[in-house]
């Protein structure tokens, strides 16, 4: 799907180049785009409005005809023009490790007839586990704006409500179509999105896309143009935050004590072409922690108390980490060829290497069987981390189906005796199996046997065919952690961080003085994970009865001594808890629905997600259209139209996806069309696109002076080129025929 968008992109800046903007010298048309570029450069890297053409005829300046000649044929898949973009500004608010983002900005149908129409698609790129919470639209005959409603609301529409196909095109990447914009209009829009802040070497780090390409700078008159951005920071701990980057001239607004401000507004002459990243530490050389206690809102369905329970690793870089036991299992089923196997393998091998040599490992690959590097773990010599290379060079080798029970009783069988030491689990693996509900139930036997000594087990999942509710689930149990990557792109760097955050534990076993005695206590994740030094802690909690006034939390420092520190008590002022946990707690309470099959469950769940505003599986999202032509009096009594969107749940899993072996990835939606259909989008496809690979008036004037011999061989060139095409269409229709 994310090659599909890139490809009209692509084309749609070539046909953009018909666009005349006059004689006047003092009028520059937009920077030329190259066209030898890879894929992945078409796509946003930036909030940006695309035209929408499926009639490359309808492409022209709205102010001045340019009177071209005509073209015939149609885009399929549609072009996307991007559109020139007027103004744009960004605020942003982070809380904790969460950052809720809002950008405004208006773009112009500039390259659209005036008489003429088309539709306009939004792409929000977002960051690190962006979840969209809503869009508002102004256009020139209506307004648009999204809400959230339940799955039987969804059911209860019928056939009133319009359906388009709005989604994830990448796993940060959103789009939705906005119908039937008017050429030359102005189209002006509010986008919000939360992320998470990233952790990385004692630093909160923020990355927002906001790295526009030249040629959304309007063409004409080189007029400055405005650039907001407005920064600020609240790290809830009371501590001083000190900044250690920022990307843009940013102007300190406000310093007090756990907060900051900064504002950023320039006349510019191009758009911004750096994302927007800012990093700060929260000053302290030692593990601090605390809870931040807030009384729910009015609003709020769930009227108990909530409370924020953070830990911080600390600055200190000589941190002793636990003497690990790790057993890695990874699945070779056929789905897993290519890239994201070999993406394994490699950050597989690079751990391997950082094993300190008192560290012990062994490996086991899994499809339908299991294979064994040893049959119990051994320690990471030299020569052991050799033999292993060879072995995950020349055994992991993708074929078969998918068993994950098997390999998960051996990983455990291998780390029954864990003496002074941390056991570690790591499974890596694309698809969904049958006994999903089992296995779980199987794991929380041996943390119930067990204790505090059962491995902890961490899993990274990849793509949209695994049931990531499952896989989150096993962490949870296993006391993990949990990764994914929807695509073969960011396998690595995602991988990565996982083994590094799983596997650099400083304090485990963390309990806390006489938090069990509040009631009706409920905690998310409902047991307290270790602390890494790559990784805060922080957990949302809510409860009834009075809080203590003085709390302490316990653990087991990697050289087997106790640790104790004082947790620093306040109210959470300013800080949105509600909003801010939203998305990890519909995450986990999702997880659990799925294993229970609870119905209260799902309708909680619902429930925060209509209150937040962060979708779930539970809900839909919707976009309202209020016609600005109608009457006041038909508006009120129809009320807006209603468009539901697809593509913002991603389910469950895909048991015949796995069972097929196919490669993972974003899930695409199946063309319905019909076998004439698709030879007259090819046909149209190919016309289209050879008339409009050059200027039609210099080839109307080269034809012109053809002699007969030059003629007739251009016209054997163009009959060889439609054949070719033929061949190209047979192969459309039989890749749609489901019998093929």
């Amino acid at each position: 799907m994310a090659d599909e968008f890139a490809d009209s992109v692509k084309y749609g800046l070539r046909l953009a180049k018909r666009i005349s903007y006059g004689k006047d010298r003092s009028v520059s048309p937009p920077q030329p785009v190259t066209m030898m570029k890879p894929p992945e450069s078409y796509l946003p890297t930036a909030p940006m409005v695309y035209a929408v053409v499926s009639e490359p005829s309808i492409v022209d300046n709205p102010d001045i005809r340019s009177y071209q000649p005509h073209v015939h044929g149609r885009c399929e898949p549609p072009a996307l023009i991007p559109l020139q973009m007027n103004d744009i500004a960004v605020e942003i608010d982070c809380y904790i490790d969460t950052a809720f983002i809002t950008v405004t900005g208006s773009w112009r149908v500039h390259c659209v007839m005036a008489s003429k129409s088309c539709d306009c698609r939004i792409a929000i790129p977002m960051g690190e586990q962006g979840s969209i919470l809503g869009v508002d639209i102004t256009a020139t005959r209506a307004s648009y704006c999204t809400q959230l409603i339940t799955i039987e609301d969804t059911a209860s529409m019928g056939n009133e409500g319009k359906t388009q196909d709005g989604g994830f095109l990448k796993q940060d990447l959103y789009t939705l179509d906005i119908p039937q914009v008017d050429g030359g209009s102005r189209l002006s829009a509010k986008l919000s999105w939360l992320q998470k802040l990233l952790y990385h070497d004692g630093q909160f780090c923020l990355n927002v896309p906001f790295s526009f390409p030249t040629y959304v700078t309007p063409g004409g008159k080189k007029l400055s143009k405005r650039e907001r951005i407005q920064l600020n920071v609240n790290s809830s701990t009371g501590s001083g935050i000190v900044c250690k980057y920022a990307s843009h001239p940013l102007k300190e607004l406000r310093c007090e004590v756990g907060k900051l401000g900064f504002l950023y507004e320039a006349e510019v002459l191009t758009w911004s072409s750096a994302d927007i990243e800012f990093s700060y530490t929260v000053s302290s050389n030692e593990i601090i922690g605390g809870f931040l206690l807030q009384s729910p809102a009015l609003h709020d369905f769930d009227q108990r108390d909530m409370f924020c329970f953070y830990l911080f690793p600390g600055t200190t870089q000589s941190k002793k980490e636990f003497r690990k036991k790790v057993v890695f299992i990874v699945d070779i089923s056929g789905s897993m060829h290519g890239q994201p196997l070999e993406k394994a393998k490699d950050e597989l091998l690079t751990y391997l290497s950082k094993l300190d040599p008192q560290d012990s490992f062994s490996i086991i690959a899994f499809n339908g069987e299991t294979y064994l590097f040893s049959s119990s773990v051994v320690l990471a010599t030299k020569e052991a981390v050799e033999r292993a290379v060879q072995w995950i060079k020349s055994s992991l080798i993708a074929a078969g189906s998918t068993n994950i029970l098997l390999p998960l009783n051996q990983a455990m069988e291998m780390l029954s005796e864990t003496t002074n030491c941390f056991p570690l689990i790591f499974l890596i693996t694309d698809g969904a199996v049958e006994n999903e509900k089992h296995i779980c139930n199987v794991i929380k036997g041996y943390t119930r046997d067990r204790g505090s000594k059962c491995p902890r087990i961490s899993i990274f999942g990849i793509g949209s065919y695994c049931n990531h509710y499952f896989l989150r689930m096993m962490a949870q149990i296993g006391r993990g952690h949990y990764e994914f990557a929807h695509d073969a792109a960011s396998i690595d760097y995602r991988m990565r961080r996982l083994f590094t955050t799983a596997s650099s534990v400083i304090l485990a076993n963390i309990a806390i003085k006489s938090l069990a005695h509040l009631g009706e206590l409920e905690l998310y994740p409902y047991q307290i994970p270790d602390l890494s030094s790559g990784s805060p802690l922080i957990l949302l909690g809510r409860y009834k009865d009075n809080f203590p006034k003085s709390l302490s939390a316990t653990g087991v420092l990697a050289d087997l001594g106790s640790f104790e520190v004082n947790l620093k008590i306040q109210n959470a002022k300013d800080i949105p808890l509600e909003r801010v946990f939203a998305k990890r707690q519909i995450d986990l309470l999702t997880s659990q629905a799925w294993l229970s099959g609870s119905k209260q469950l799902e309708g909680k769940v619902a429930r925060i997600s209509l209150q937040s505003g962060v979708p779930s599986e539970y809900t839909r999202m919707i976009l309202l259209q209020t016609d600005k032509t109608k009457n006041q009096k038909e508006v009120d009594l129809k009320g807006p139209e209603i468009i539901l969107f697809r593509g913002l749940a991603i389910g469950f899993g895909n048991l015949k996806a796995t069972d097929e072996n196919l490669a993972p990835g974003i899930k695409a939606i199946k063309s319905t069309d019909s076998t004439t259909d698709i030879l007259a989008k090819s046909a149209s496809k190919y016309c289209g696109r050879l008339l409009d690979c050059c200027c039609c008036m210099c080839f109307i004037q080269a034809c012109s002076k053809l002699n007969d011999q030059s003629a007739v061989a251009f016209t054997q060139l163009c009959t060889a080129l439609a054949c070719f095409q033929c061949i190209d269409c047979i192969f459309d229709v039989c890749v749609s025929c489901d019998y093929c």
